[in-house]
């Protein structure tokens, strides 16, 4: 579907006949609140999908491919692969059921859904957040006092939610030239563009949590890499909305959204 002047999502969905939070999570790079006249969006079928964490059942369009999918929905074709050992990524047949495994990017409610409403322009989420703030949770005890992303920064948005009740990450402001750091070890899973979301580096850590570092200018590591806390992932980039240089930082557990000032020391 492709947005024409006036669209919301709102308006969208009930144009598509779907639930809104359904083509929320199916579109995680979509900005709630910055549509762009000639965007194409992602309906989703009956036969699909798409819980608050993964995996999602996906339908096979003209043109797809793992890359493809898996850029879209902020993972990896080879995560895809894996949970999909039958099925041939050079064969993949039109109206095909896949399963797509997203916990801790997309399932996001997505960096690129929690992401979506960032000051930047283009987050796989990042990524569309939840419609209500998430609960305090029990953390496992990997997860304490680890560093903040920037050396200097201060918060210019918490993580909670919006007016609207929509669950937002963090955003840090800081300076140019700044680099973002892992704030734990961790393995990079995701280092590539989003949409609405600018270069996004994903980091997944012990016991399930993943930190998402997105408004970034330029990655500095590759999907794969073993990274220590304070290796630096990428340089942060100007918004040209406030021309502030602002850090999307998001920190999930299993996909779901964790205020990361119980962690940060």
């Amino acid at each position: 579907m492709q947005v024409q002047r006036g669209d919301t999502l709102g308006k969208l969905a009930a144009r598509a006949n779907v639930p809104l939070e359904r083509l929320e999570r199916f579109n995680p790079g979509a900005d709630t609140r910055r549509l762009e006249i000639g965007q194409r969006l992602l309906i989703p079928t009956q036969q699909e999908r798409a819980p608050s964490g993964g995996p999602y059942r996906y339908q096979i369009r003209p043109g797809d491919t793992f890359s493809s999918i898996a850029r879209h929905f902020g993972t990896t074709s080879g995560r895809i692969q894996s949970a999909n050992p039958s099925a041939s990524p050079t064969n993949l047949r039109i109206g095909q059921i896949v399963s797509l495994p997203l916990s801790g990017s997309a399932a996001r409610s997505s960096p690129r859904s929690s992401a979506n409403n960032s000051s930047s322009s283009s987050a796989n989420k990042p990524a569309a957040a939840p419609a209500s703030s998430a609960p305090s949770q029990a953390l496992p005890s990997s997860a304490r006092r680890w560093p903040w992303p920037l050396e200097d920064y201060r918060v210019v948005r918490r993580f909670g939610p919006d007016s609207r009740g929509t669950l937002q990450p963090m955003l840090l402001a800081t300076q140019a030239g700044a680099q973002a750091k892992a704030v734990a070890p961790g393995e990079v899973r995701f280092a590539d563009g989003m949409r609405q979301l600018g270069e996004v580096v994903i980091v997944h850590h012990a016991d399930n949590l993943q930190t998402v570092y997105a408004l970034c200018e330029r990655i500095l590591v590759e999907v794969g890499k073993q990274v220590s806390a304070g290796d630096p992932l990428c340089e942060v980039g100007q918004s040209s909305a406030t021309q502030r240089y602002d850090l999307l930082f998001d920190l999930r557990q299993g996909g779901k959204p964790i205020d990361p000032k119980q962690v940060l020391r």
